[in-house]
């Protein structure tokens, strides 16, 4: 079993994401739980789903995140005609060596921007969804391995759906977290019309990490302590939706793996070495809430999978407290 994290690695990790965050709430005002919960994705090697109607800054804060870290970065803007091999790449046949050459596409970057997502056919929203399970995408019969850290982050537009694919359930799935943007509140859109008037916030947005730096706090936040009754905490959340009368699809067991690597990352954002079932009930909505599937009488009666998960967490028992200095015994 692997030691603890060090107070050294985890202050690195808070002084790090602390100044993430800094740089791209100079670009999303008015959200800072929103930036939050997008990082601890980060650190736990998911995958975010944006959802929300336009001009709210579901792209803005999907490059906001991708140039903050000096990496490579994939674009790829979704519309019916794109193929899978626009998104994962193409041999190339060379005269001059009478070879074929492989042309990696835009997802072999550390972080990709889908936008608009449900735009494309369910083929090519297939290719990407294999590169995110399978971290490799597949060209000609031959597999390429994708870099680490690898984050997608997608946005769609749960408006205007003529001629539209909305993502199945099996594919919601595949994302650790859907997040919603929400329309600002009155004094953050005046504080952003003061930003923006006259220059553009985010040219002003630089790098604070690299590659490299964020693959290492993923490793650290990996080796967090999760108590056994935090465990059971999750696993009783997941089973409660499987259970629930308001739903006709519950959450499955990845959704129980994504949740404590995201509590994880969030409990290391933090400065902690351990996880505590606050950080689970943060991330319960954001993790849980996409994959589920209301009844029909759930949605007769207008209450949202949203509303269903916060249910389950305000009436499951939170887990007993472990001593934690008995958990760093245990780990040596």
């Amino acid at each position: 079993m692997q030691s603890l994290p060090s107070p050294d690695e985890l202050d690195r990790l808070v002084d790090t994401t602390t100044r993430l965050r800094a740089g791209i709430e100079s670009v999303i005002t008015g959200r800072p739980e929103l930036v939050r919960t997008s990082l601890a994705v980060l650190l736990a090697e998911g995958h975010l789903l944006l959802e929300d109607v336009p001009g709210v800054g579901k792209t803005t804060l999907a490059k906001a995140i991708a140039r903050s870290i000096d990496a490579p970065v994939g674009r790829i803007q979704f519309t019916p005609d794109l193929l899978p091999s626009d998104l994962t790449g193409v041999n190339i046949f060379r005269a001059q060596t009478h070879e074929f050459e492989f042309r990696p596409g835009p997802v072999f970057a550390h972080v990709v921007i889908g936008d608009e997502i449900n735009r494309a056919s369910p083929k090519t929203q297939s290719a990407l969804l294999e590169c995110m399970q399978e971290a490799q995408a597949t060209v000609d019969g031959r597999t390429y391995p994708l870099p680490r850290p690898f984050l997608v982050i997608a946005t769609q537009n749960p408006v205007e759906m003529e001629g539209t694919y909305p993502l199945p359930e099996a594919q919601r799935d595949r994302f650790m977290a859907r997040l919603t943007v929400g329309y600002p509140s009155v004094e953050s859109e005046l504080d952003m019309l003061d930003l923006q008037e006259d220059s553009d916030p985010f040219a002003r947005l630089r790098p604070v990490t690299d590659a490299a730096e964020i693959q290492g706090f993923i490793d650290v936040a990996r080796r967090l302590y999760a108590a056994p009754g935090v465990k059971r905490y999750i696993v009783g959340l997941v089973t409660a939706s499987r259970d629930d009368a308001g739903l006709r699809l519950g959450a499955s067991p990845r959704a129980s793996i994504q949740l404590l690597r995201a509590a994880k990352s969030l409990a290391a954002m933090s400065g902690r070495d351990h996880v505590l079932p606050d950080d689970v009930q943060e991330l319960a909505v954001p993790v849980l809430a996409h994959r589920l599937l209301p009844s029909t009488e759930s949605r007769l009666s207008g209450r949202t999978t949203q509303d269903v998960v916060t249910d389950i967490v305000a009436r499951t028992p939170l887990p007993v407290a472990e001593p934690v200095a008995r958990a760093r015994r245990a780990l040596g």
